[in-house]
């Protein structure tokens, strides 16, 4: 597999950042919705921490997926009606935007609660927003519904993928898996 995309595949490193950041976003979300379950005080002061840490990676790995994708090629759009095309370009752009927003949203709500902001208990991060009892719940509010509104979009994404898979039997989807293998021409596996 290489490592730059071209115009019929993306390439080893944007598979990666794809993959990575997407189960990063979903899993760091169930582990939001869950760390009401936790048991004790103390667990659920290290489960947001946690929390927090991973945002804080999904923050860094969009920016850098941002620079390899100004950087790297992409493949040609497969042929589809001018309004799927405007589609697919609008859900992609505003899942890059929701990637970078939620973790964004995040460290304003840890900033305006005042409580210090750790990367994996190795270094802290300033505040991006004075402490602000006011702005509390505003900004709780704001990064839970951007996540709903993150699942939102997520679920067309995935939808349209399957779509173009099983009915439309291109290669949109195959192109991004892991291991996908491409059809050929004649509408067989390459």
């Amino acid at each position: 597999m290489k490592l730059l995309s071209d115009d019929r595949h993306w390439g080893a490193v944007a598979k990666s950042f794809h993959w990575i950041v997407a189960l990063a976003i979903l899993g760091n979300g169930v582990f939001g919705l869950c760390m009401d379950l936790a048991k004790n005080p103390m667990q659920k002061i290290n489960w947001l921490a946690l929390h927090k840490s991973i945002g804080l990676t999904v923050l860094a790995l969009m920016l850098l997926r941002l620079a390899w994708r100004w950087r790297d090629g992409r493949p040609r759009e497969e042929p589809a009606p001018r309004w799927q095309l405007l589609a697919a370009r609008a859900t992609h752009a505003l899942l890059y935007l929701l990637a970078l927003a939620l973790p964004l949203s995040g460290w304003w709500f840890n900033s305006v609660t005042g409580k210090p902001l750790q990367f994996f208990k190795l270094f802290n991060l300033p505040g991006i927003a004075a402490k602000d009892d006011a702005q509390r719940h505003l900004a709780h509010a704001v990064h839970e519904y951007l996540f709903w509104f993150l699942v939102l979009v997520l679920v067309a994404h995935v939808g349209a993928a399957l779509k173009h898979h099983v009915f439309d039997g291109d290669d949109v989807l195959r192109r991004m898996l892991p291991f996908g293998k491409l059809r050929n021409d004649k509408g067989e596996r390459a």
